[in-house]
């Protein structure tokens, strides 16, 4: 299967992103296809970056629509001014975007990747003509919650000895509390430094050691999913890899169980799979497709066909 990529713009407050839109080629196909945009998880993030990822879910049989954060691929603002709701409003207008594209049936859904998980279920919250949402390792747990387990394991595996371990959670409980207060991030920048001779310092505070960053992770801390997955009302596909180093999966297997109402939903965890649902270390000369973990793809086609 090919795909015929196009270049459009997604209309934001902060300026119109760049985006590009997969159309399937496939024979003997339906007249037109359901929609699928693509949610980002975090960091920068091109359209254009996306590698082999719009093709295989337009292999799915989806027309796809990946956008720029803002600030990336030359487009305006900067993700790092953003909250949790500022993304899911600019997924909305991607929503729209899509909606109205000739190959496109009317029914337009959300694949949210790692935080972009997080964004699709607001975005669907605040949206009930949003079709349907795909999860890919979107935690069901707060972002304050999701850090504190990728650091803790990261610690553990670094072979830290336990009060070294105990000292650097105690530090990042007392950041988080301090930040949903609304201090300053300098001023608790400022105080994380003074741990800078600790064994533990580089790990605890890789991507949020400068005000920059600082301020993005206080704008997204109060997000909690287990509060907006009561008001979505589409379907939800649900997905995890059992080997994530990232996300506490059991407890966001939970969330998304007990807290999402009606019986459309779908919640399954890959053995042995990864934070991007890949089997076995990552061969960047072999095709993804190949290194998914098996069902993947058959399960994100299935459930787009019931759309």
């Amino acid at each position: 299967m090919t795909a015929a990529t196009e270049q459009t713009t997604i209309p934001t407050v902060l300026g119109d992103l760049r985006a590009g839109i997969w159309v399937p080629d496939v024979p003997g196909r339906r007249q037109k296809l359901p929609g699928l945009v693509l949610v980002d998880g975090s960091g920068d993030g091109a359209f254009d970056d996306f590698g082999e990822w719009p093709g295989l879910l337009a292999s799915c049989g989806a027309v796809v629509l990946a956008h720029d954060k803002p600030g990336c691929g030359g487009s305006p603002g900067h993700w790092t001014s953003q909250t949790i709701d500022d993304r899911a409003r600019e997924t909305l207008a991607a929503v729209g975007v899509l909606r109205r594209h000739p190959a496109v049936d009317g029914t337009v859904g959300l694949l949210g990747v790692s935080q972009g998980g997080w964004v699709a279920v607001r975005a669907a919250s605040l949206d009930p003509t949003v079709d349907f949402v795909i999860s890919v390792s979107g935690p069901g747990v707060t972002p304050a919650a999701q850090e504190r387990t990728r650091i803790e394991r990261e610690l553990r595996a670094d072979g830290l000895p336990p009060a070294a371990v105990a000292e650097a959670l105690a530090w990042l409980d007392e950041r988080t509390r301090r930040l949903l207060a609304g201090e300053a991030p300098r001023d608790v920048l400022d105080d994380q430094r003074r741990y800078a001779d600790r064994p533990w310092f580089t790990i605890a505070t890789r991507y949020f050691d400068d005000p920059t960053m600082l301020g993005f992770l206080a704008g997204i801390l109060g997000f909690d999913p287990v509060r907006v997955l009561p008001d979505v009302e589409c379907p939800v596909l649900a997905l995890f890899g059992a080997a994530d180093p990232l996300v506490p999966v059991p407890a966001s297997v939970a969330a998304f169980a007990s807290n999402l109402t009606g019986d459309r939903h779908g919640i399954a965890v890959f053995p042995g799979a990864d934070h991007g649902l890949f089997v076995g270390d990552f061969d960047p000369d072999r095709p993804r497709a190949e290194q998914l973990a098996p069902g993947f793809l058959p399960m994100v086609t299935e459930f787009l066909r019931a759309a």
